[in-house]
């Protein structure tokens, strides 16, 4: 294990961690711009976090342990995930062999479970509302992320998001097979559900809509900053999953020299924008037809495991 790759192995973390509220900025303004309104700066999220991390905690009288403990677990799972996945390098870094892609998974899920807990924890009626209605989502999306995971298993014959990212690199058949094309799009699918881009926006004190905030609603100070940041990371995770190992596997560092790191920083967001720019011109869904995009995520990745066995 030599300087160079501990330094790459931190870095790695430390670019989710900085540039996670730097890509919400941005697509909290294009989807103002979308909807024909100003929108706040790109850096607004950086001065949101400040604040809350200068204000004063305070603690409903029903809460116990968990609600101390779950912005410390979603936290630290989201800071974890980044050693596994290709996020500046195209090699493996000394850490990134303590999970494979099930693994990577499991530690974001758990990052989720732990706000669900919180919500319930609290004993307000709107994290109830936040928290059931989360569930009530993780149980038709669960299900698809673990079948586009056996797709990819399948696909690379490894479960390690290095070799998927090396196999559509050097093989564009099977870049270009419909198994892989079937998955990118499931994956796509989980990705707007999983990051609150649909089915319906949920990040807004209406209580119709009420998920996301309604889960972390009696959270205040260092503690709802750590929230929120993490929601921001999982989001940055996510998109780097989709653009780094599944969609647009070029750009990374093969040397792992410093400007070969901040070059592939750059290219990873300049991929991320163009994501961001095509999920957010996308119309929004009524909440009671959340069921209808999951639905077609799942078939997506059914058709994929089934177009991988044909191959």
């Amino acid at each position: 294990m030599s300087v160079r790759d501990i330094l790459l192995q931190i870095g790695q973390v430390v670019t989710v961690l900085v540039l996670s509220p730097l890509l919400q900025g941005v697509i909290l303004q294009w989807e103002e711009r979308v909807q024909r309104g100003r929108g706040p700066g790109i850096f607004q999220p950086y001065r949101d976090l400040r604040k809350l991390l200068h204000k004063e905690i305070v603690v409903p009288e029903t809460a116990s342990w968990i609600y101390w403990c779950a912005p410390v677990v979603a936290f630290t799972c989201m800071l974890t995930v980044p050693i596994l996945i290709p996020v500046l390098t195209d090699f493996p870094l000394p850490l990134s062999d303590m999970g494979d892609i099930l693994g990577g998974g499991l530690i974001l899920t758990l990052g989720s479970f732990a706000i669900v807990l919180a919500g319930l924890d609290s004993g307000s009626a709107y994290g109830g509302i936040g928290s059931s209605r989360s569930v009530m989502l993780g149980i038709l999306a669960e299900p698809t992320l673990i079948l586009v995971l056996v797709g990819i298993t399948l696909l690379a014959k490894a479960m390690l998001p290095f070799v998927v990212n090396h196999l559509l690199v050097q093989q564009p058949s099977v870049y270009w097979s419909p198994a892989h094309l079937f998955l990118v799009f499931a994956f796509f699918v989980l990705l707007l559900v999983e990051t609150d881009r649909l089915p319906i926006h949920s990040s807004t004190h209406i209580e119709v809509y009420m998920i996301e905030e309604a889960r972390i609603l009696e959270y205040s100070g260092p503690l709802l900053a750590l929230l929120r940041w993490a929601s921001m990371m999982k989001q940055f995770i996510l998109f780097t999953i989709f653009c780094n190992v599944l969609t647009l596997p070029w750009g990374l560092s093969r040397h792992g020299t410093a400007i070969g790191a901040l070059a592939a920083a750059a290219g990873l967001f300049a991929r991320m924008l163009v994501v961001v720019l095509v999920e957010t011109a996308q119309s929004r869904l009524r909440f009671f037809r959340y069921q209808e995009p999951l639905a077609a995520s799942f078939m997506l990745a059914v058709l994929a495991i089934a177009a991988n066995q044909l191959r």
